[in-house]
């Protein structure tokens, strides 16, 4: 397929596998430059054995400020500006109310919230001062329009839901603060999608997706990545402060 981005420096976080390694694949194939983070070195060496001339890869916590300055200051160095950043990163919960902790919840939206705002501050500091400004993706669920309830199911629980919950504010405030600077910000709402985080789904809880979806199965990540990209591609110009479904009907929000 062709992609819908071209000649663009791209930062990919979560480029290890799943959603992330599929948009980094994706936007390499069309020839950008990509900027691959992830938090160990030997994933990303695992997911891109044989990389590319236009790829550079980057080991980092993205819940920590100076890592996030550290990956934009990379991307920079390496391909001279930061045209879009892609947000894959994050860490999934199915723990029930009643085996959280508060430990729980600070380890978790460290990094689902505290770490997509750390990114994104990063990659709009750099963009606010590129006459072409930019545009961010940050990522949600639409676990946030089911809400699981977690447990053996093994699907998302109260800690995952309001951690993405907090990406959909974060993109409308962060549209509305960096418009003028002509920096765009979205969000792509994946629903149950075939990677390594639902590995621990019961196989009911599969059976019961691929039921309940319109089109009769589970979207792949390569599916979500692409249509993720549509938002930094120029068909997308005047698209901000929006997150797009991508779960083939399943839910609507």
């Amino acid at each position: 397929m062709n992609c819908c981005v071209t000649d663009q420096s791209v930062i990919v976080t979560g480029a290890a596998s799943g959603i992330g390694k599929a948009c980094a694949t994706y936007l390499l194939g069309g020839g950008n430059r990509v900027l691959a983070a992830d938090l160990r070195e030997e994933d990303l060496a695992a997911a891109f054995p044989q990389p590319p001339n236009n790829l550079r890869t980057v080991a980092a916590d993205i819940s920590d400020a100076d890592a996030c300055a550290r990956i934009v200051e990379t991307a920079v160095e390496a391909f001279g500006a930061v045209d879009a950043l892609m947000h894959w990163a994050g860490r999934h919960s199915i723990k029930s109310w009643d085996q959280l902790t508060a430990d729980d919840f600070d380890s978790l939206l460290r990094v689902n919230v505290t770490g997509s705002f750390l990114m994104a501050q990063a990659a709009a500091r750099r963009m606010a001062g590129q006459a072409t400004g930019g545009a961010i993706v940050l990522t949600g669920s639409t676990a946030v329009i089911h809400a699981p309830i977690g447990g053996s199911a093994g699907n998302g629980g109260p800690l995952y839901v309001t951690s993405k919950a907090a990406i959909t504010g974060m993109v409308r405030s962060l549209a509305r603060a960096l418009g003028p600077s002509n920096i765009r910000v979205n969000g792509v709402a994946p629903g149950v999608t075939e990677t390594p985080m639902i590995s621990n789904y019961a196989q009911e809880t599969r059976e019961l997706q691929v039921k309940t979806s319109p089109l009769g199965r589970i979207g792949s990540a390569a599916e979500v990545a692409e249509a993720g990209c549509m938002l930094i591609s120029p068909a997308s110009r005047y698209v901000s402060g929006e997150m797009i479904i991508v779960n083939g009907a399943t839910a609507f929000g």
